[in-house]
């Protein structure tokens, strides 16, 4: 568990959001084909170009955004639409939990923000750090804006160009993700046993893969991953 001495203030300011943009900078720059395979792939099952960029706007969820282009109909299943949102994004309670020891000592109002441009990226870059010691939350608030920026570029191009640009995952963008999460993690293994709960996750979502719904895979797995972690750090 990680305890935090109260004598050490949580503050979001201007600087840190500053040094957040520039740390996911770079990661920032493939979020841009991400967006604008979205927007090529939005257009191709008929959304318009508003919608997809709204879409992109307000929800900053790739493989939510994606998974509903397969619901997207003359006529919306909304209650199945909502579940698979809530599926994908299950991931998102973990990651919140784990960031409380600091997240929860900003006022609400600056909380809200941050949380909203929370992802993967920021989240294990953020996260290393503030166990390290940093108290500034414009960290993790910077680095979402960027990568939303980043985002939302990629899809704006992307619904405007359409099919004419071809598939931007040739080009071998999908595996960048990966690989900087793998880099993420292996920071992190200061020891063998700090592996475990990462090595139990990934194998549970792996075998389960074929036998769950999109995105349930995962749940599983994080939930199996934060057992096998508790019961080696008990």
């Amino acid at each position: 568990m990680v305890r935090i001495a109260q004598s050490s203030p949580i503050i979001l300011t201007a600087p840190g959001i500053r040094r957040g943009a520039l740390l996911l900078a770079p990661v920032a720059l493939f979020f841009i084909p991400f967006g604008l395979a979205f927007g090529v792939a939005a257009s191709t099952k008929g959304m318009a170009a508003t919608q997809s960029m709204v879409l992109s706007l307000l929800a900053f969820s790739g493989s939510v955004q994606f998974s509903t282009l397969d619901l997207w109909h003359a006529t919306i299943a909304y209650g199945t639409l909502a579940l698979v949102v809530t599926a994908v994004n299950a991931r998102h309670v973990v990651m919140g939990a784990a960031l409380s020891p600091w997240i929860n000592r900003l006022p609400l109002r600056q909380r809200l923000p941050t949380l909203a441009l929370l992802n993967d990226a920021n989240f294990a870059a953020c996260q290393t750090a503030f166990r390290s010691g940093e108290r500034d939350m414009g960290l993790l608030l910077g680095s979402g804006l960027v990568l939303w920026a980043g985002w939302v570029l990629g899809a704006v191009a992307g619904a405007f160009a359409g099919t004419s640009i071809g598939d931007p995952v040739a080009l071998g963008f999908d595996v960048v993700m990966l690989c900087f999460l793998a880099a993420m993690v292996a920071g992190q293994a200061n020891r063998p046993l700090s592996l475990v709960p990462v090595l139990v996750g990934a194998a549970v979502a792996i075998l389960t893969l074929p036998l769950l719904p999109q995105g349930w895979n995962v749940i599983v797995g994080a939930f199996a991953g934060g057992i096998a972690g508790s019961w080696f750090h008990a």
